[in-house]
Formats: structure tokens, sequence, C-alpha cells
């Protein structure tokens, strides 16, 4: 399958590169990408046993594209809660995909980009990586990715970070528990991470994975459809087309002192 915004490569163990590929856009989420990654949790063939996502460019993830959020703001209800839609199945996709995900992340992840990561299931960060919810500058609030986050971080720790937009490191990260490793080659990191699922059952890797979701925080159809709604909620608020307004204008929020 040829995608436009992503790069897929698989080698001969099975393992699959999983590329974001918009880089002069920072590989923000924008319609198109949320359709292909929702594309490409179909596209695995039998044999894949690990699929590593990362970052073209300078950076990982910098969260959702605002041409595609301001689209939103602009968009009748049904409009937007279909997008918000998309963009939650694309999110439940990948969570529940068979095979072991790992992020590969560089440069930095910033709001759906760190959702991203946290619905992967072992994370190896590089030194010297920003991390940010950076939606309530805009105006907008980590809806969607915020299951995964909180399932990943506990509510505690969300509330440190999900309110301040405030960046932090991959130390802070580490100890949120968004990433797993730090490393300072991560090459070699990532590479001992597949060796490692490289040297399990394939179907039982697939099982534990599903049972952990199982013991989990539950993030089923219901909790999926609240974010959904939140997410267009918010769309349609006076703080959201402000906020956006005011980033494409290069200006300062109201809010913002």
């Amino acid at each position: 399958m040829i995608f436009e915004t992503l790069l897929v490569d698989q080698d001969e163990r099975g393992v699959v590169s999983l590329t974001l590929n918009r880089p002069e856009k920072r590989n923000a989420l924008s319609a198109k990408m949320i359709d292909e990654l929702t594309k490409f949790t179909v596209s695995l063939t039998p044999d894949t046993r690990v699929v590593i996502i990362q970052g073209a460019g300078n950076l990982f993830c910098a969260g959702g594209d605002l041409e595609w959020m301001n689209a939103q703001i602009n968009a009748d209800r049904a409009t937007r809660i279909a997008a918000a839609r998309k963009l939650a199945l694309m999110l439940k996709a990948l969570n529940e995909l068979p095979v072991p995900l790992i992020a590969k992340v560089h440069g930095a992840a910033y709001g759906g980009g760190v959702g991203l990561a946290c619905i992967c299931d072992f994370v190896i960060s590089c030194s010297n990586v920003k991390f940010g919810f950076t939606e309530t500058r805009l105006g907008l609030i980590p809806s969607t990715i915020g299951p995964y986050v909180v399932g990943k971080m506990g509510e505690a720790k969300a509330r440190e970070v999900f309110m301040s937009a405030k960046i932090f490191s991959e130390v802070d990260a580490k100890s949120l528990n968004i990433v797993s490793e730090i490393s300072d080659d991560l090459d070699q990191s990532v590479e001992d991470q597949i060796n490692s699922y490289l040297k399990t059952a394939p179907k039982a890797v697939g099982e534990a994975k599903a049972l952990v979701r199982s013991l989990g925080d539950t993030i089923d159809d219901k909790v999926i459809e609240l974010t959904i709604e939140q997410l267009a909620d918010i769309w349609e608020g006076d703080e959201a087309r402000h906020g956006i307004e005011a980033f494409f204008s290069k200006t300062k929020p109201r809010w913002a002192n």
C-alpha cells in the first residue's frame, strides 16, 4: 500500500518502520495522515512482528494540524463529529494493534504527538526532546488522546501537565510514564528492544497485549464517544476560534500574559 504522508517499510524479520512523513509540517496530524494511519493498521501482513513509529525530519510529531483544526471550527456540527471520530478511531486502531508498537522519539512531541507515544507499548526517547500538551494555549483540550494518556500516566500525573500546557523534558516524560527509556544511541536502543520481542512467540505476544488492555482502564466505545463529543464541543467554543486565529495571525491570545 502506497501512502502520501507515511513511509512504510518491512524488513525480512517482520519489523515494520512506520515514519510520519510530513517534515515540512512538523509531522502534524492532518486529515490525510489520520486516514492513512487508520489504513496502515489493516495493512499489516501476518508475518509482522514489531512496528516502530517515528517522525521524519527534525521531530517526532507536533500534534494536530492547525489548518485541519481550523477547518473543523468553521464546519457544522456533523462535520466536526465526523472528523473527531476519525481521529479517535485512528488512535483506537493503533492502540489495538496485535503486535508490539515502539515509539522512537526525537526532537519534540506535542499534543497528539504525545498521544501517539502513549498508545505505544514501549517509548524510547533520545536526549533533549521537548514534550507538551499545548492544547490549552489554543483554547483546546487533549480530548481524544486523553484516555490513552491518563491510562499511561494516571490521573494525578495528568493533572500536572494537561492544564498548564508547559513544555517538559524527556526526563520529566519518563517520570510521567510517557517515556520508557532515554538513550544516547536511539537506533541501538530500538534495535535492542526489537530483538527482545523477536525472541517471543508472536501469538502469545498479541494475546498478552490484549490481556494487559483488558486489565487496565476501560477504553470502550462509550469512553471514545465521550471524547469525540468533547472535542466537537471545544471546537465550537469561542476560545478555540480565537486561539487558532491568534496563532495564524501571530498575535497573543487574549488570555496570555
